[in-house]
């Protein structure tokens, strides 16, 4: 269980992790910076296992891999967001980030509430609330992906036949 921080419709990745940080591809380094203009208590209060509520068009801008790095180094369990730019998903994919899609969660969590989340089922429950929502869940590949930490980590240990 993670507590909720919620934020708005078309989240650029420079609102994430602006440019002049992306030195680095250290995520706990990233993480000091992140979403540091928009949400600057984030941060210094974020706990692993928090969760990122998003809008639409959650992580538009440019295609660099700083902007999930830098959500996963901050310790955060999931983003569950309204849609995703493609290529911020696909992003999120490679490095390890889960992420859910789900309109109604997005709109039903606000800042503060206590989440909890099965990547697995895509269920998504509202500690606060008792609210419960369905994304679509993950698919086995993609857990495979994150638990291993990234596409890169699984094939150093894997094949390619074994996400299938």
């Amino acid at each position: 269980m993670g507590k909720a921080w919620a934020f708005s419709e078309n989240l650029n990745t420079d609102e994430i992790i602006p440019g002049r940080f992306n030195i680095t591809i250290d995520p706990q380094e990233l993480a000091k910076n992140v979403f540091c203009e928009i949400k600057p208590d984030y941060a210094p209060n974020v706990v692993v296992g928090d969760v990122i509520i998003g809008g639409q068009n959650f992580g538009c801008g440019s295609s660099r891999e700083h902007a999930p790095i830098a959500i996963k180094g901050s310790g955060a369990k999931c983003i569950i967001a309204a849609s995703y730019a493609r290529i911020f998903f696909r992003n999120a994919v490679n490095i390890g980030l889960p992420i859910l899609e789900s309109r109604e969660a997005a709109e039903g969590i606000n800042e503060g509430d206590e989440i909890e989340v099965d990547l697995s089922s895509g269920k998504i429950d509202n500690m606060s609330t008792g609210e419960s929502f369905q994304a679509q869940p993950l698919p086995p590949f993609i857990i495979k992906i994150a638990e291993a930490g990234g596409i890169i980590n699984f094939l150093q240990t894997n094949s390619i036949e074994d996400l299938l």
